[in-house]
């Protein structure tokens, strides 16, 4: 009953709340040195988080003596530390059970920019942090009265890209000029070292290394692991020092190993490891070090997808529920190759999906993906 009752009341009491508000907010602030602190949020996963940093780095760009905090999920607060765009992070899940903390938190800025969050509780934050200028998009929600960009109003797919959408939410902020659409992660010393032992262990140093991610945020994005196998038997048959790592999170760490199994039974390597699963085995921070000694990733629409675009390392994406011109790779699509197949229901379950392995991901063909590989590697390789 709580949890039923927040949201309205939530809403009530802002809907007053900004009513009575009578604070200036004057438009000819924005990008100058008028705005002195800036919050920033991108509090939901890898890909998304990663999405918004060249946004960031036009937040920067634009206002580079401002404080610039990030409210940025828990699980990604280690690896986003020392981002050069911000200046603190804060960490926040986007539920409700740390809303009220969050909220204690974030006092006295200028300027919000809400990046990519969850409502109902992003654009509430935004405000109760004291922003007099507050941007998202999209901004078709029932939050949208407490937005400074009300109208026009815009949905999903009217933004492009992800890295676009982000891009337009810092020009309503005040952002101008051309912004680079590259995004950024930190080097972390302790993950390379991590990486470093790992290989060496294994005897990977010099490898050619073939990175594998099975595993996505749902059902419906995953590629089936017998395919993942499949396609590993295949490539060895052209290439046999081929090595190949399953990358995952701990909560992904059974899927791994099974597919880590079964490229080791359908390809074993004598005298040697030939696949490894990396899930559980690395702490995040390792993991971008890990995917650029990687030759390739192969990876449904994935937050590993977009940090291997990050790191320069190609990928072969993997599409069907999801549309690769709005959350695939970004730049230098020459480097990459995109593998878009259809959606075969409609509407999708998405999250939902019935299938153990969803029967559009099915679609796409081993040799499709054996294809791509090979296309990749002759270039990398050559």
């Amino acid at each position: 009953m709580r949890l039923r009752l927040r949201e309205p009341l939530l809403y009530r009491w802002l809907r007053l709340k900004r009513a009575l508000d009578r604070r200036p907010r004057p438009p000819e602030e924005l990008g100058t040195p008028a705005i002195r602190r800036i919050l920033a949020i991108s509090c939901t996963a890898l890909g998304d988080t990663l999405l918004s940093t060249p946004g960031l780095r036009a937040l920067r760009q634009t206002y580079p003596q401002a404080h610039i905090t990030l409210l940025v999920h828990p699980s990604l607060q280690q690896l986003f530390t020392g981002l050069a765009e911000i200046d603190e992070l804060i960490p926040y899940d986007g539920k409700w059970r740390g809303f009220r903390r969050a909220a204690s938190q974030l006092k006295g800025f200028d300027l919000a920019v809400i990046l990519h969050g969850n409502e109902p509780q992003a654009t509430p934050l935004a405000y109760l942090s004291g922003a007099r200028h507050i941007f998202k998009l999209p901004n078709n929600n029932r939050w949208n009265f407490l937005l400074s960009n009300q109208e026009p109003v815009f949905g999903w797919d009217d933004l492009g890209h992800g890295i676009d959408q982000r891009l337009a939410v810092a020009r309503l902020a005040g952002a101008q000029g051309e912004f680079e659409r590259r995004m950024s992660v930190p080097a972390h010393a302790e993950g390379k070292v991590a990486v470093d032992k790992a290989l060496a262990e294994r005897g990977w140093q010099d490898a050619t290394i073939v990175a594998f991610q099975p595993g996505a945020s749902t059902m419906s994005r995953r590629w089936p692991r017998s395919r993942f196998i499949a396609a590993a038997a295949e490539m060895v048959k052209v290439r046999p020092d081929l090595r190949f790592v399953v990358t995952g999170s701990p909560a992904e760490a059974a899927l791994c190993q099974e597919v880590t199994a079964g490229i080791e039974a359908a390809a074993p390597l004598v005298g040697g490891t030939r696949a490894w699963a990396s899930a559980g085995q690395l702490p995040l921070i390792a993991l971008p070090e890990l995917l650029r000694r990687a030759s390739l990733l192969v990876t449904g629409d994935t937050g590993p997808m977009h940090l291997a675009v990050t790191v320069d390392t190609p990928v072969v994406a993997l599409f069907a529920v999801s549309d690769p011109a709005r959350s695939g790779p970004g730049y230098d699509l020459d480097k990459h190759v995109i593998i878009r197949k259809w959606r075969t229901c409609d509407p999708c379950y998405s999250k939902n999906c019935p299938y153990a392995e969803p029967i559009c991901m099915d679609n796409i063909a081993v040799d499709e993906v054996v294809a791509a590989v090979d296309t990749i590697l002759s270039r990398e390789l050559a």
